[in-house]
């Protein structure tokens, strides 16, 4: 009877540690994901800055990203904090770029 006891609270431990722990790593797949969209959107600006066409740079961001010199590895820094590639949009004047998540966005408008 007693090992069931503990087995039992163990397992209920486990349960709220878990769940605690899954917000812990949201909060910190949205702080990767913030960062990056930062980074990612800083030196395609760069690029733009340095006579690259919008076009040109919203279909081949990993190649303006390599071409900074200051990325080793551009795929990775592509993917947000769940592990999906960055969309890069025009803004509607078409004069800049938005680096986005769309996982990002989920989690916050579930933050609410």
């Amino acid at each position: 009877m007693e090992i069931m006891i503990v087995i039992f609270l163990i397992g209920l431990i486990g349960g709220v540690i878990s769940y605690n722990m899954k917000g812990s790593m949201d909060e910190g797949r949205a702080f990767k994901s913030e960062r990056g969209i930062e980074q990612v959107g800083d030196l395609l600006r760069l690029a733009l800055a340095k006579g690259a066409s919008i076009k040109d740079v919203q279909e081949r961001p990993g190649f303006y990203l390599k071409q900074s010199g200051i990325v080793k590895d551009p795929d990775k820094l592509m993917k947000d904090g769940w592990g999906q590639t960055y969309e890069i949009v025009q803004t509607p004047g078409g004069e800049d770029l938005i680096v986005r998540s769309k996982k990002l966005l989920e989690y916050q408008a579930s933050k609410g």
